[in-house]
């Protein structure tokens, strides 16, 4: 069914305005009521919230809490026809039930649901043109006591939901409501376009995914989900397939069929989506009509319809919703009820407001995501096997402000071969995945810096030399203030002495064994400080002072060597000349 066609009200206006009022009025009023709404921000983002009040009012009703509950929904791309629809299975609901529905019956039968050709369709919004009208998840505020077989009543729920792939919807808007219409319906409806396209069972890999990772996260057991109908409206090829549920069995076979000759990629995909539920089929019907595709004043009376398309419709909906053919509501293998079934409402809603989740993502995005990440591997290879020569493997160690320069060097050359790869997603895009590879490299120079610095013999031996350093000049102090008198303080040196044989005999042991590393580690940080707060002060303050005696003897020399060569420049005084 045309994207105009298939959702056409006399005023959508008035239906609003009936629905809204309903909202204010008396609860047993029937009508539609949002039970997940959809708010969007300034940034565009989607935000979807569980109107708990009214889902309880819904499910918690004395008259079917405590029955079993069968969930029929209807999801799929906007403007194709869903609201549409569902109005005729409210009709037939209104025939077969105890419920009237709010008048919605009319004058059908037992036999002639669809009741008069000049009765206006009305129930679930609908209208017209290319906008979306339904947002968020919307159920039918007076579910349907259905009488089985065996007696027993089950109730109907009719669920509503907002189309996919419009302007204002992301990826993860879309992902979020067909997957949670899924996880709480015991039937979903597909409703697609004039065929079964690849991109359409894409899309249900993708969505019911999205599904399965949060019935995961609740530890939930068996099919994730169970019954799936395939709905291809506007069907053009009957001499294909023809119209109906048999015609929709042989298209769906070929479509789901898996073969060698497939790709990987087909196979994998056509076995999640039969993995995913209990029972899939398929149901095509035609189009409805030009004058309901053009009129924009029609209000869904069966005689602007095309005869074909009534007749399939006859077929459709008993298929689906006749006593002998409900599929109740199952989780877990356990029937569920209205009471029940609100605890599972609860429950998924949290998941999908969360950031548990991830992001999913358009193919276009997917596809620019894995070809900037291979970027980015690429690039890195160039600034390893850059540093390789510099400073890797068996290469002599390198002073650290000459190694930093070369890091930076070997940086610019990866980003100048990061820039150079043909990359999709744009300038934009790619600016972030040019920062992470200038993160990696950053992270990766930190190894290479600490194994360059195990390069350098001085700083490998600093502990040894501090440990012994320090044992000598404790032991010769020892025995000055032996020497001196003062026996407390020597002895407390001689104790020194032997804490630092202990520890230098330990951290041979360590280096040459590899056992105990903490004990090393700890023995490495005691000389470091030894060498931070003593040693190196220490040795800055005598060189310092031996550089300024030198540098005075120096400059006394100086002064000598220049007295004594002008004292020899005097001439001598009194003495006679010769002739």
């Amino acid at each position: 069914m045309s994207s105009e066609a298939n959702e056409h009200p006399v005023s959508h206006d008035h239906h609003k305005q009936q629905q809204l009022a309903a909202m204010d009025g008396p609860a047993a009023v029937p009508r539609p009521i949002q039970i997940v709404t959809a708010t969007y921000g300034e940034d565009g983002k989607g935000k979807f919230d569980l109107d708990l009040p009214a889902l309880e009012q819904l499910l918690l009703n004395d008259r079917i809490r405590d029955h079993r509950v069968a969930v029929v929904s209807v999801a799929g791309a906007f403007r194709k026809g869903k609201s549409f629809l569902l109005n005729y299975f409210l009709r037939y609901l209104a025939c077969i039930s105890d419920t009237d529905g709010g008048g919605l019956a009319g004058s059908c039968g037992a036999e002639d649901w669809l009741g008069s050709s000049s009765q206006p369709l009305r129930g679930f919004s609908w209208r017209g043109g290319s906008e979306r009208d339904t947002t968020g998840i919307l159920l039918w505020s007076e579910p349907f006591l259905v009488t089985l077989a065996g007696g027993e009543k089950v109730a109907v729920l009719l669920m509503d939901t907002q189309g996919a792939f419009d302007s204002q919807s992301t990826v993860r808007d879309c992902a979020t409501v067909f997957a949670l219409s899924t996880m709480l319906s015991s039937v979903q409806i597909y409703n697609l376009s004039t065929n079964i396209q690849e991109d359409d069972l894409q899309h249900l890999q993708l969505f019911t995914e999205y599904g399965k990772l949060a019935q995961e996260s609740l530890e939930s057991a068996g099919a994730p989900f169970q019954h799936l109908l395939f709905l291809v409206r506007d069907w053009s090829y009957p001499y294909e397939h023809g119209f109906g549920e048999e015609g929709g069995r042989a298209l769906l076979e070929k479509r789901l069929l898996i073969n060698d000759k497939q790709h990987h990629e087909l196979q994998q995909l056509r076995r999640h989506i039969r993995q995913c539920f209990d029972d899939i089929s398929c149901f095509l019907l035609p189009h409805p009509g030009l004058d309901v595709a053009t009129d924009p004043t029609f209000d869904g009376r069966l005689s602007a319809i095309h005869p074909q398309f009534v007749a399939q419709l006859r077929l459709l909906v008993p298929r689906l919703l006749a006593p002998a053919n409900l599929v109740v509501k199952r989780i877990n293998g356990a029937d569920v009820t209205c009471q029940e079934l609100l605890h599972y409402f609860k429950a998924y809603m949290p998941i999908y407001q969360g950031d548990d989740l991830p992001q999913p993502k358009t193919m276009l995005m997917a596809t620019a995501e894995a070809n900037n990440l291979a970027a980015v591997a690429a690039s890195r290879t160039v600034y390893t096997g850059l540093m390789e020569e510099v400073c890797g493997g068996e290469r002599p160690y390198v002073a650290p402000d000459k190694l930093l320069d070369e890091h930076r060097r070997c940086v610019d050359d990866s980003l100048v071969w990061f820039r150079k790869l043909r990359k999709m997603g744009g300038p934009e895009f790619s600016a972030q995945y040019e920062e992470q590879l200038s993160l990696d490299c950053d992270e990766a120079f930190e190894m290479y810096r600490a194994h360059n610095q195990s390069k350098n013999v001085y700083v490998g031996m600093r502990t040894l030399s501090v440990l012994f350093s320090a044992l000598l000049l404790c032991y010769f102090l020892a025995g000055f203030l032996d020497f001196i008198g003062l026996d407390p303080l020597a002895n407390l040196c001689t104790w020194m002495v032997w804490v630092l044989i202990v520890a230098l005999i330990t951290w041979c042991y360590v280096r040459h064994s590899g056992n105990y590393l903490d004990l090393g580690h700890h023995i490495d940080a005691f000389a470091n400080l030894l060498w931070d707060k003593i040693g190196c002060p220490l040795y800055v303050t005598v060189t310092q002072k031996a550089a300024e005696q030198a540098v005075g003897f120096n400059m006394a020399g100086r002064q000598r060597q220049r007295s004594s060569s002008s004292s020899s420049a005097v001439p001598a005084v009194g003495r006679p000349k010769r002739d």
